[in-house]
């Protein structure tokens, strides 16, 4: 019996730490989408560009950018 109290105990104290745990990470990954996304709007889109449009463009680009180094790498 002692151990079950202790089981459920330590099962609302890891749902509580879990659960704060996701909010904090929810709150903090939605504020930096924010910034972003407002960064991109600001001084990456080009004339007509939607910010999701952008950022597609700058992960190819940047994909691109690191095949082209990696070829450089092995041609050396």
């Amino acid at each position: 019996m002692a151990k079950s109290k202790l089981i459920k105990a330590n099962k609302k104290i890891e749902n509580g730490v879990v659960g704060s745990y996701k909010k904090i990470e929810d709150t903090v990954v939605g504020s930096y989408k924010k910034v972003e996304n407002k960064f991109v709007d600001l001084y990456l889109t080009r004339d007509g560009e939607s910010v999701e449009d952008a950022q597609k463009r700058l992960s190819q680009e940047n994909k691109k950018r690191r095949e082209d180094l990696e070829k450089q790498k092995h041609q050396h």
